[in-house]
């Protein structure tokens, strides 16, 4: 089989591929049997009639346009491996009529190939990642977590103003527009937090300040598109309120005593608590760290990646992304509708995000592809041997050869090389560890600061008006 490749528009090749009279005639003999033993010809036993007879029952230009059918399918694969072809989409066979015995067949297609990229650089790239093992930042954030579950709300003094940092306990009326009551949002005591998204910011407005005991009313303006978990009902209409400020409440948390790490979470004590907790985060952070280091160096590879990507490329990721989720939401039981539902969005915007989402896809495994030349790793024999071997099929040998005759194996080179040049990726990786917990305690304690010489103030407001109480 004589093969010639040259290069055509947009990533695209031109294969002009001759098939050996001696393989025409090989295809020839082998339809002809075929089709004697797949129909019955009156005069004549199964798989004996001849040529002739064929021929006058079928079409003699039937039966040379299944064998040039099946002479094609035969190459195009041998063509595809013994170039190194990296196919995308299907190809596009031109009119090259049909074989004849004793002739030679010459075909041509096009197809579209994996087009090559380059990167704005092939240095090792640099990325922050969490600290290994775990922090004391991070062991104090999580024993923190479990002392909120056990929070105390404790009254604050009569003089207490509700302040954004308090919690109010609200008895509630609530009326709409003809002046009935709306039952979802009243309540004889409602634990509330400002800013929780529960009521409207405007809301919030007119708690605040209030001091135990004190009734307010007022009408809020419900917009068309309030996000209030307890306003949506109510959107784009009036709301009159009629709140009384049982009491303010501030938030007590748990000291971390060994009493409290006894009785409430179960250990000896604080070090014990600690120590799991430790113990805890360290296996977690094993278990996702090669997950966080992969996609921090992706992201840094996307970022260098130059060019835009073929349609067909994009199109056939968009598909595979399409089928392997169909087939989840198969096996899980969920309706696409009742996804969409799930996740607040519409069709459109799905395949939208589907989209993106493949386009970030294809350029990750071309931006791979390039690191891949730039470094010159390959996938050998062997590793495509292996690959087989490591799947645990029965006849691994077997299938590499039907995978091979099929024009595949390029699927299997491919991913070898993009899983080595990930590994190389981040095997060179310039890490700089970052304890995240630590920066996000001492961000919060910078934004303290202000709040703590106010709250000074306040409390000396509260005592002056305390006194002045007193002295009434």
């Amino acid at each position: 089989m004589d093969i010639k490749v040259e290069a055509a528009e947009e990533s695209k090749i031109k294969a002009t591929v001759t098939v050996d009279a001696k393989d025409v005639d090989a295809a020839v003999k082998k339809t002809y049997k075929e089709f004697a033993q797949k129909y019955n010809f009156p005069g004549f036993r199964k798989g004996k009639a001849p040529r002739p007879v064929i021929d006058n029952a079928l079409g003699a230009e039937a039966v040379m346009a299944t064998v040039t059918e099946d002479v094609i399918n035969k190459a195009y694969p041998q063509v595809i491996e013994e170039q190194k072809l990296f196919p995308v989409g299907n190809p596009e066979f031109g009119d090259d009529g049909m074989v004849e015995a004793g002739k030679p067949f010459t075909f041509t297609f096009t197809l579209s190939v994996k087009p090559e990229f380059e990167l704005t650089s092939y240095e090792p790239v640099a990325i922050e990642l969490p600290v290994e093992g775990a922090t004391e930042a991070e062991i104090a954030e999580q024993i923190d977590a479990m002392r909120e579950h056990y929070v105390d709300y404790v009254d604050a003094s009569a003089a207490t103003k509700m302040k954004p940092e308090n919690f109010a306990d609200l008895a509630i009326k609530a009326t709409d527009e003809e002046g009935n009551a709306i039952e979802a949002l009243e309540s004889e005591s409602r634990l509330y937090e400002p800013g929780t998204g529960m009521f409207s910011e405007a809301f919030d407005a007119e708690i605040l300040g209030m001091k135990k005991g004190q009734t307010k009313e007022f009408t809020l303006d419900v917009p068309a598109d309030e996000a209030a978990v307890l306003l949506s009902g109510q959107a784009g209409k009036k709301v009159s309120f009629e709140v009384t400020m049982n009491v303010v409440k501030k938030k007590e948390t748990p000291e971390l005593t060994d009493e409290w790490a006894k009785e409430k979470m179960g250990f000896e004590g604080v070090d014990d608590l600690r120590a799991r907790v430790a113990e805890s985060l360290e296996a977690q952070k094993a278990d996702i760290m090669p997950r966080l280091k992969e996609n921090a160096c992706t992201s840094v590879l996307l970022e260098r990646f130059e060019g835009e990507i073929p349609e067909a490329m994009a199109e056939e990721a968009e598909t595979n992304l399409l089928q392997d989720f169909f087939t989840q939401l198969q096996r899980q039981g969920v309706s696409f509708d009742a996804y969409l539902a799930q996740q607040g969005i519409s069709s459109e915007q799905f395949k939208a995000d589907v989209k993106l989402q493949a386009a970030d896809e294809a350029k990750q495994q071309l931006a791979l592809d390039a690191w891949a030349r730039a470094k010159g790793i390959e996938a050998t024999e062997e590793d495509v041997r292996d690959e087989f071997v490591k799947a645990g099929l029965d006849n691994p040998a077997k299938v590499e050869k039907e995978w091979r005759e099929s024009g595949r194996l390029y699927l299997i080179r491919e991913g070898i090389v993009r899983a080595k040049a990930m590994t190389d990726v981040m095997d060179t990786a310039q890490v700089t560890e970052v304890d995240y917990a630590a920066q996000a305690a001492e961000e919060k304690k910078a934004a303290k600061k202000p709040a703590k010489k106010k709250a000074k103030k306040d409390e000396a407001a509260e005592a002056a008006e305390s006194t002045e109480a007193s002295a009434e």
